[in-house]
């Protein structure tokens, strides 16, 4: 009896202690190709090993998604959660087989679950059908943007060492013209730089004595003003003796003769290749330094009584070198910008030449709608009822009471206008909701007619219209007026023609409008448009 008792305790703790795997779903029916979330439970103590299966497949049921373990402490033990994210793409009814979990080495298996994946039902009538997009380009997440920011950066680059290269060409010493004072200051200074040249030491005779006597003839010419240049040594002494007998100079017959002598020695040097000896070069030097010294004494000296005219000058000198600087810098300056100015078109004609107008325009000049198209959109309900679309842009209160005459305000309870741009615009969006005092059966077709010619008042002309109906994702009706119109811009005094869409939901008491205007020709201002009304839904009167 015992024995049989023990059995019976150790089966009943053998039962309670046995390890097992619980095994649940979520849904049992789902459509193509959505998530059946399959979940695994079990519980274990502290010291099991359990691991549980990684899968592409679970019968037939693909896995798309293996969610991390989730641990729950309970005491001394742990349930252990693992849970799948599965799939089929094909109608029909399916099973999850039993699925093992190893715990401590050994295979526990789950239960099997049936489930059903349904087919999704598309209304033809009520769902718009629309045509196949062309394949989309996926552009570089960072754009083409930086290329042109370091042609930029490359272009002010070289426009800045052009500006350096002017200033420092311009700022370049040029050869100094030393200005003398008198002619004997003159004289002076090119019998020193004579000597400095060491021309007969180096055998130049005939250059030294060239250069010698035309310092001591130029001397002459600046200082009585007598043609010494052009005269001949005897003509050149016999104009100096009757100079001075003129001017009473004090000039004695030594000095003419010194003179004399080293004048024709020179004509011996240059005319019969006479050589003389290093002494009579020392001796002829000296003799025409002191000539032109004597020269000079011999002179009156005339006493400068114009101090307040030569500062004058001087001033004047002083303001035509500042006006010259200022000139060079604005120069400096125009030509840089006139470079730069020069590479930016030849880089615009080239993107324009290589890529079209219409990419420069994009681009790099820029186009608003494009940005408003790539921009972060909003998805926002307005007015009441109220109109849930996404939009570029959040749309800005209007007041109503500046629109519309009095006459019509009498018969509203409540209207709100919420607006992106506005007629006189390229591109524009107004949003807006009316509630009537009383319950009005409304005629679409007249409603859109109405609001045309309040466009007409506010300068559109040869408007075209077409309407259709118009179905929300949701199936409420309203109706659709298209075309285009050219709007006339009084300020500009010009006229562009543009594209509108106008939608029309009519509810018991009141009416919901959305109108999208834009110019014709812009693409991306469609794309706006067509995401905008892919996006409408309504809130009812009853809501």
């Amino acid at each position: 009896m015992k024995i049989k008792l023990y059995i019976l305790f150790l089966l009943l703790s053998t039962s309670l202690f046995a390890q097992k795997v619980t095994t649940s779903v979520n849904v049992t029916k789902n459509k193509i190709g959505a998530e059946f979330k399959l979940t695994l439970k079990t519980d274990v103590d502290t010291l099991s090993k359990v691991k549980f299966p990684e899968a592409k497949n679970f019968g037939a049921l693909e896995v798309i998604q293996s969610y991390k373990i989730d641990t729950v402490k309970n005491g001394a033990r742990y349930e252990l959660i693992k849970k799948y994210g599965l799939t089929q793409f094909d109608s029909g009814k399916y099973v999850i087989p039993r699925i093992p979990v190893l715990i401590n080495g050994k295979s526990i298996f789950s239960d099997s679950i049936k489930v059903e994946v349904n087919d999704v039902k598309v209304d033809t009538l009520k769902q718009k059908m629309y045509d196949i997009k062309d394949i989309a380009q996926v552009e570089s997440p960072l754009g083409t943007w930086w290329i042109y920011l370091l042609i930029l950066l490359a272009i002010g680059v070289i426009g800045y060492f052009i500006y350096q290269f002017i200033k420092k060409r311009q700022n370049q010493p040029k050869a100094e013209v030393i200005v003398f004072k008198s002619p004997i200051e003159k004289a002076t200074t090119l019998l020193q730089q004579l000597e400095s040249k060491e021309l007969w030491q180096k055998g130049e005779i005939k250059h030294y004595y060239s250069e010698l006597t035309d310092i001591a003839r130029n001397y002459i010419e600046e200082e009585i003003h007598i043609p010494a240049m052009e005269s001949t040594t005897s003509e050149l002494i016999e104009g100096l003796r009757r100079v001075s007998k003129q001017q009473k100079l004090k000039l004695s017959n030594e000095t003419l003769e010194n003179l004399e002598k080293v004048l024709m020695q020179a004509d011996l040097v240059k005319f019969a290749k006479v050589k003389p000896l290093d002494y009579e070069i020392e001796e002829d030097k000296k003799r025409i330094s002191s000539s032109i010294v004597i020269i000079h004494k011999s002179i009156p000296e005339v006493v400068e009584e114009n101090d307040e005219l030569a500062l004058w000058n001087e001033q004047q000198k002083e303001l035509a070198r500042l006006q010259k600087l200022k000139k060079q810098k604005r120069a400096r300056i125009i030509t840089t910008i006139a470079i730069v100015i020069g590479m930016l078109i030849i880089f615009v004609s080239g993107v324009a030449y290589f890529k079209g107008t219409e990419y420069l325009r994009d681009n790099i000049l820029g186009h608003p709608t494009k940005d408003l198209v790539e921009g972060e959109w909003v998805y926002s309900e307005y007015g009441n009822p109220g109109v849930k679309v996404e939009t570029p842009k959040v749309l800005k209160r209007i007041d109503a009471s500046k629109v519309l005459p009095k006459d019509a305000m009498s018969l509203i309870k409540d209207m709100q206008i919420f607006s992106y741009g506005s007629i006189l615009e390229d591109f524009s969006i107004v949003v807006s909701t009316i509630t009537y005092k009383q319950p009005m059966k409304m005629d679409l077709d007249k409603t859109a007619e109405g609001y045309l010619k309040i466009m007409e008042a506010q300068g559109a002309q040869n408007i075209i219209v077409k309407t259709e109906d118009f179905d929300t994702q949701k199936g409420i009706s309203g109706k659709k007026a298209y075309g285009t119109m050219t709007v006339l811009n009084k300020l500009k005094g010009k006229s562009t023609k543009m594209y509108y869409e106008l939608l029309l939901f009519a509810q018991d008491s009141g009416l919901q409008e959305i109108l999208i205007l834009h110019r014709e020709d812009d693409k991306y201002a469609q794309q706006i448009a067509e995401r905008m009304l892919n996006s409408v839904e309504l809130q009812t009167a009853q809501e």
